[in-house]
């Protein structure tokens, strides 16, 4: 095997590494986007909640709640369960 045969195979493992390193991180971000997403929902059905108590609710509560469950129902179907963490 010739010097440049090993510098080819040094820069393809070289390149497919880069390639693993992108997109672990790309999972990272979308992670990332996902949680902050559910969290934004969480929110908004507890500010729903909260305002219903308080006697200041929407008239379509229950279908807010009911769109809320369903966003996040389809996020632990997607990313697992939801935890208070």
């Amino acid at each position: 095997m010739g010097i440049l045969d090993k510098v080819k195979g040094q820069a393809a493992a070289a390149a497919s590494a880069a390639r693993d390193a992108a997109q672990k991180g790309q999972t990272k971000v979308d992670d990332f986007q996902a949680r902050r997403s559910a969290d934004q929902v969480l929110r908004r059905l507890g500010l729903a909640v909260y305002l219903q108590q308080a006697g200041r609710g929407a008239e379509t509560f229950e279908q807010d709640v009911a769109g809320f469950v369903e966003t996040l129902s389809a996020y632990e179907g997607e990313h697992g369960p939801l935890s208070a963490d």
